[in-house]
């Protein structure tokens, strides 16, 4: 049975993820990793970055997320990886470093059929998009801006290759969290970082990450998801901003709080520290 790193030294040599992710946990990995219950297989219904997934040691995983299209790249690059890089690689240069190319690739992204295609096109996407943020509008349309980069971002492909050799004991999964969650048998872990509520409303969620967004209503079923879980003796560890809201659904749970660097938000009021909860049923 193995479990995650112990050792911050352990955390810190772990395989960088992939893609920017916004709410990527790898500023804040070895707290997450030090919580952690021991288990055989690591369920993540929300597998975002793989932050988590690439810094921790199951023997096996299985990981979702309700984004198709971020499952679809993970799979791809999995089982796909040669065509992918190939098919990648033309996108890496000068010629797409501008506003006119990103709004090309991103309105074809809107109307690709072509599982590969749209994989590369995500790929791009995220590397010369506005901080690695994933957002769709109402219409399920991907609407991140350019995000200017200063010179022609580097196709990750140390990054690729070490997810594809970890990825061999994992199963990506496109779906809802409800649906992973019943999976797990005693011997699983779940590890689940939802969309957090926003630190302004306390009330609300992040909205943007699926054109159907994660209302109160989801999170509260998260929350129960996790207590009936742990009624059968699978540990669920939940993030979410430290508010009353959070403490409130998760009553029950052993709570700890961490301070986590925020950079995402274009209003510079809005970044900096922000006080995270790590809410643990068992």
């Amino acid at each position: 049975m193995h479990t995650h790193p112990e050792s911050p030294s352990a955390a810190a040599s772990a395989s960088k993820p992939p893609l920017k992710w916004a709410g990527g946990k790898s500023r804040i990995i070895e707290e997450i990793l030090r919580r952690l219950p021991a288990g055989q297989r690591l369920i993540e219904p929300f597998v975002g970055g793989a932050s988590v997934f690439l810094a921790s040691r199951y023997d096996a995983y299985l990981l979702g997320d309700s984004n198709h299209h971020l499952i679809d790249l993970y799979n791809s690059i999995v089982h796909r990886f040669d065509e992918l890089v190939a098919a990648t690689s033309m996108y890496f240069a000068e010629e797409y470093r501008n506003k006119e190319r990103y709004v090309e690739v991103r309105s074809a992204f809107n109307r690709e059929q072509d599982l590969l295609e749209r994989s590369v096109q995500f790929l791009y996407l995220n590397r010369f998009g506005f901080n690695g943020l994933c957002r769709y509008n109402r219409s399920g349309e991907f609407n991140v801006p350019y995000g200017n980069p200063g010179r022609v971002p580097r196709l990750p492909l140390e990054r690729m290759a070490a997810f594809r050799e970890k990825a061999a004991r994992a199963t990506f999964v496109a779906g809802d969290f409800v649906d992973l969650m019943r999976q797990a048998v005693p011997g699983d872990v779940v590890y689940c970082d939802p969309p957090y509520f926003d630190r302004g409303t306390a009330t609300k969620s992040f909205t943007g990450y699926s054109a159907s967004g994660f209302s109160l209503g989801r999170q509260r079923e998260l929350a129960e998801m996790a207590r009936t879980l742990a009624a059968r003796g699978i540990p669920v560890l939940i993030s979410n901003h430290d508010c009353e809201v959070a403490r409130s659904l998760y009553d029950g749970a052993e709570f700890h709080r961490l301070e986590a660097r925020r950079s995402i938000s274009a209003d510079a009021s809005r970044r900096g520290s922000a006080i995270e909860l790590l809410a643990l049923f068992t």
